[in-house]
C-alpha cells in the first residue's frame, strides 16, 4: 500500500433533524474523489466522531469504504481514552468491508504520560491487523506524544505513520529527524504543510480539503514532485481560506462553507454551535474572493444545532 499525498479529514453531514446524511455524505465522498484527493479520514476530530454513536461511526465508515470502493485508501477514526474501549471500536471497524486501517489520537482527559500513551496505542495495534495512523493533537487532547515515545512505537509492525498537529516546529523536525524512513509522517495542519513536507512529510490531512479538494491534491502533489514555484503559490492564494476554517471551533467553519457550495447543511451537533454571524460573512467573502460561492445561506442557519 503507498499512503502519500492530501487525505481529506470528512466531516459528517447532518440532515436537520439530527441525523446522519447519508446521501450527502455519498455525494461528498464521490466528489472528493473525481476531485483527485488521495485518501479519507471519515469520523475523526472534522467528522464530529465524539458526537456519533457506535452504530452510526460504524454506518458513515460504511458508507465511505461501500462510495470508494478500493479506489483510495480509508482510515477510520477510532479514538477513545478509554484503552479497552478503543480496543473493543478498533475489532468493529475492522470488520468493515474495504476498511484500510484506522487513525486514533492520544487519549484525552486522562492526561497519560508518555509511557501510559505507549501502552494505550500498542494496545490498539496489537488488537486488529490493520495498519495504524498515531494521531498527535494536543490542543484538543490536553496530552503530547513526543518523539522519542512515536520512535518506540514505529517498532510495532502496523504502526505505520503519524498525523502530527502539535504546530510545533521544532518538535515536528525532531520526529521526521528520528523516525525510521519507511514511516509516515503527515502534516495535520493546513496552514503547515509547506515547512512540514520540506523538512521530510509526505503529505497532508486536511480540513480545507472538505471544500477545495482538487486544490489541496494539487498543492500536496506539487511539493512531491519538488514543484515548489506552484505549490507556493496556491498556498498563498488559498491561505485565507485556511485560517478561516479555523476562526471558530472546527468543523462549524467547514459546514458553513459546504452549505454555501450546496454540498450539505450547516448543521452540527451540541455542544458544537454554527459560526456567529461575522464569522459567516467572512466566510462568505473569502469563499466569494475565490470564487467558490453558490449559495447564500438561510437565515436560520445559526439555529440548526442538535
Amino acid at each position: 500500500m503507498i499512503l502519500n499525498g492530501c487525505g481529506t479529514a470528512l466531516v459528517t453531514p447532518f440532515r436537520h433533524d439530527g441525523g446522519v446524511d447519508e446521501a450527502a455524505l455519498e455525494a461528498l465522498v464521490e466528489w472528493q474523489i473525481v476531485q483527485g484527493i488521495d485518501f479519507l479520514i471519515p469520523c475523526g476530530t472534522t467528522g464530529e466522531a465524539s458526537t456519533l454513536t457506535e452504530a452510526e461511526t460504524l454506518r458513515v465508515v460504511e458508507i465511505v469504504c461501500r462510495v470508494t470502493a478500493g479506489r483510495i485508501p480509508v482510515f477510520a477514526g477510532c479514538t477513545h481514552n478509554a484503552t479497552h474501549e478503543a480496543m473493543t471500536r478498533a475489532r468493529k471497524l475492522a470488520a468493515v468491508p474495504g476498511l484500510t486501517g484506522i487513525l486514533t489520537a492520544n487519549p484525552y482527559y486522562n492526561k497519560p504520560n508518555q509511557e501510559g500513551q505507549y501502552q494505550h496505542f500498542k494496545a490498539i495495534a496489537e488488537s486488529i491487523e490493520l495498519p495504524v495512523l498515531l494521531y498527535n493533537i494536543p490542543s484538543r487532547t490536553g496530552t503530547n506524544l513526543e518523539p522519542a515515545t512515536v520512535l518506540r512505537l514505529a517498532a510495532i509492525p502496523n504502526i505505520i505513520g503519524i498525523k502530527e498537529s502539535s504546530g510545533n516546529m521544532a518538535q515536528i523536525t525532531e520526529l521526521l529527524h528520528c523516525v525510521p524512513k519507511n514511516f509516515l509522517v503527515f502534516s495535520g495542519d493546513d496552514g503547515l504543510v509547506l515547512p512540514t513536507m520540506a523538512l521530510g512529510a509526505v503529505g497532508l490531512i486536511s480540513v480545507a480539503s472538505n471544500i477545495v479538494p482538487g486544490v489541496m491534491h494539487t498543492l500536496v502533489a506539487s511539493i512531491l514532485a519538488n514543484d515548489w514555484v506552484n505549490a507556493r503559490r496556491l498556498n498563498r492564494q488559498y491561505t485565507r481560506l485556511m485560517q478561516a476554517l479555523f476562526l471558530e471551533p472546527s468543523p462549524a467553519p467547514a459546514k458553513a462553507v459546504l452549505e454555501m457550495l450546496g454540498k450539505g447543511q450547516n448543521v452540527l451537533r451540541l455542544p458544537l454551535v454554527p459560526v456567529a454571524k461575522g464569522t459567516l460573512k467572512t466566510l462568505e467573502t473569502v469563499a466569494g474572493e475565490l470564487g467558490l460561492l453558490v449559495h447564500v445561506p438561510s437565515k436560520d442557519t445559526n439555529l440548526r444545532v442538535f
